[in-house]
């Protein structure tokens, strides 16, 4: 019988989203953390032992290099600021590293084709770390919709809000165009989630934004337009309750995930409702998308093959993104430029 073969991980920043993500690589079987740092001094000692208080052997540096200088790390998760994801995800490239950026991979779509083009020069492995596309639910839904449950969709809505508490109020302190605000922080989520279930490239997009004095938006809602009378709906906001949920509408029928954005341990839910009157409700077990996401991307790099979420992906979501900012900030419905 021979060992589990493990990835081995660094993790640049110590953002708050390692409350989610360092328990995680610990806790996926095929990954193992070397070490975690922090251009703030004492934030990665004080992340480490926040989140995982009992784990030893986890080097700690005040400094980013020293870590990307390291040969014993292979991949590193980026949960930096957003504006910096592309500048430190190319240095991690340049030092040959796989690289797990946290969402969103960049803010141009310029910049995720320059982080591509490295990642094929030195043939590493890069994705976007949406989480919840791990999740085993989604897979559920798509069961339900190729059974011809709901007929052809239709309409596609996704919601993703709560009031913003002090700890994230540095989320509004920039400009959208400088990463702040809700779009680049929860809105890529509802945007990604709305664009999961429509099989071809969107047409425009329409969205209205609330924005704050920093120029950050603290609510954003949107049409993108598929063609055909088929719509994605999305909305999010810093200043109304927690939703996690989205609704996908076709021709016969109605499928609901009132939970996606799931915390570990959460039962996730799936409800349908169709056109002749019958209706369901479906508990899955739980199940940590996070460390899934961990565990599906160590095995893509560890087998050489391609990552679930592929650049192809990110630029799509991106071009969406700036598109949706676009209209919002114009009052104008903008088309979205093809790949």
């Amino acid at each position: 019988m021979t060992d589990q073969p493990k990835l081995r991980w660094g993790i640049l920043g110590a953002a708050r989203i390692n409350e989610r993500l360092l328990p995680a690589i610990l806790e996926a079987r095929n990954a193992e953390l070397l070490a975690i740092a922090s251009r703030r001094p004492g934030a990665a000692a004080e992340t480490l032992a926040k989140y995982a208080p009992n784990q030893t052997g986890v080097a700690i540096h005040d400094r980013l290099e020293p870590l990307l200088d390291d040969d014993r790390i292979q991949a590193v998760y980026l949960p930096m600021a957003n504006e910096e994801h592309a500048e430190w995800a190319l240095k991690a490239i340049e030092c040959g590293k796989q690289v797990l950026i946290e969402k969103p991979m960049a803010l141009t779509v310029a910049d995720i084709e320059e982080i591509e083009a490295a990642a094929r020069r030195q043939g590493v492995t890069v994705m976007e770390g949406f989480m919840y596309r791990f999740h085993p639910q989604h897979g559920r839904v798509r069961e339900l919709l190729a059974s011809g449950l709901i007929g052809d969709i239709k309409f596609v809505r996704t919601s993703f809000s709560f009031q913003m508490r002090p700890a994230r109020l540095y989320r509004l302190a920039r400009d959208i165009s400088a990463g702040g605000g809700a779009m680049w922080d929860i809105g890529c989520y509802a945007v990604h989630t709305a664009r999961m279930w429509f099989d071809d490239a969107p047409l425009a997009v329409t969205a209205m934004a609330q924005t704050v004095e920093s120029g950050a938006d603290i609510s954003t809602s949107g049409i993108i337009d598929y063609g055909g009378g088929r719509r994605a709906h999305f909305d999010f906001s810093f200043e109304c309750t927690r939703r996690s949920e989205y609704e996908i509408t076709g021709t016969l029928g109605t499928i609901k995930c009132p939970t996606v954005w799931q915390l570990p341990g959460d039962v996730p839910e799936i409800q349908w409702w169709t056109e002749d009157g019958r209706r369901g409700e479906e508990r899955l077990k739980p199940a940590n998308h996070f460390v899934l996401e961990i565990e599906g991307f160590s095995e893509a790099v560890l087998s050489g093959r391609s990552p679930l979420l592929s650049f192809d992906d990110a630029k799509a979501n991106c071009r969406v993104i700036v598109a949706a900012l676009a209209s919002a900030a114009t009052g104008k419905t903008i088309q979205i430029e093809p790949a």
